[in-house]
């Protein structure tokens, strides 16, 4: 089965996008102000430092603030439940200017965790990358391949321990859709997979480097320097061709597998902003994307552009919320 996190899917519902209106991403706002009246866009990292979404919102802060888009963007991490707790604090936001970094992650675990505040509670602003995911075992493993850790799973089930982020986000899911690839149904993923769910990559990283858990699975960006110091043997990578920091690392497709998964990361501001706001934040955003610093970032980190704005961003999301929906079902994480 392929999931494809970042290419447009057929609707698969309609989920209505409460204090979701698209606005118009023009240089008047509508109200007679206009970006400029942006001076201070604080950010909600929602999850422990040293993941993705907290290397996201720090590479916002540093290009929105060398850039003099704006004068300050302090960044904030509220881990845990998947980003659900973020969730919550940015619904009790009453600064309309706050962004809350988001993503794959956080459609699944929104589900996973039940959360009272749902992203359809939020103003989309926009889409901002895509990555795919490797997994990886510690250097010192006796798996060699995909194959030999996938034939452990299947013959020892629980024994075999796989970390990753929070549970129901991209790295969940995709070890879901390696076993559905394997031949197992949905009960027999829920009965075989033992998932290790953190809410900071730093988390992971330290269990696998402890050889605490039998591998891990995260973005790239993630992992990529402990498998190029050798603390970490990378199995596969999850995009439909080879990563450019990784070429010697094969797909999942490749090692046999039909599975393909990218983890797109954008930002969300609180439901309660009007037309005007949302539509300056979005210039914010805008202006940020198209600036050489954010290039930069994108080719440092090894992130592919992948920004949306507006209602291809509003359509976008909500396509994705019915997919993942249908896809935690299938593979048994959900209900």
């Amino acid at each position: 089965m392929r999931l494809f996190a970042f290419a447009t899917v057929a609707a698969l519902g309609v989920l209505a996008l409460t204090g979701c209106t698209a606005g118009d991403t023009g240089g008047d706002t509508g109200d007679g102000s206009d970006a400029a009246a942006v001076t201070d866009v604080p950010i909600i990292v929602p999850a422990d430092p040293g993941g993705g979404w907290d290397q996201t919102g720090r590479a916002m802060s540093s290009v929105l603030t060398s850039e003099d888009i704006v004068n300050s963007a302090p960044v904030t991490n509220i881990g845990g439940a998947g980003g659900a707790n973020g969730l919550a604090a940015l619904a009790n936001e009453t600064n309309p200017d706050t962004l809350m970094v988001m993503g794959l992650v956080m459609v699944g675990a929104v589900e996973t965790n039940a959360s009272e505040v749902r992203l359809e509670d939020t103003t989309p602003i926009a889409r901002l990358t895509d990555e795919a995911l490797v997994i990886v075992v510690p250097a010192a493993s006796e798996y060699e391949t995909l194959q030999d850790l996938v034939d452990d799973i299947l013959e020892n089930g629980q024994d075999v321990t796989i970390t990753g982020g929070s549970a129901g986000g991209a790295d969940h899911i995709l070890a879901g859709l390696l076993l559905e690839a394997a031949g197992l149904s949905s009960d027999e993923i829920a009965s075989s997979l033992n998932y290790i769910p953190n809410s900071g990559g730093g988390e992971a990283v330290s269990l696998i480097l402890g050889n605490n858990v039998s591998a891990g699975i995260s973005g790239v960006g993630e992992f990529v320097e402990h498998i190029e110091s050798g603390d970490m043997r990378a199995l596969a990578v999850s995009s439909a061709e080879r990563v450019e920091a990784l070429p010697d690392t094969p797909t999942i497709v490749e090692e046999g597998y039909d599975v393909t998964l990218t983890n797109w990361r954008g930002v969300v501001a609180s439901g309660s902003i009007d037309d005007a706001q949302r539509n300056a934040l979005e210039l914010v955003v805008t202006e940020m994307h198209d600036s050489e610093a954010w290039a930069s970032e994108l080719e440092t980190r090894g992130w592919a552009d992948a920004f949306l704005v507006g209602e291809d961003f509003d359509e976008f999301l909500t396509d994705n919320i019915a997919e993942v929906q249908t896809t935690l079902k299938n593979i048994g994480l959900v209900a």
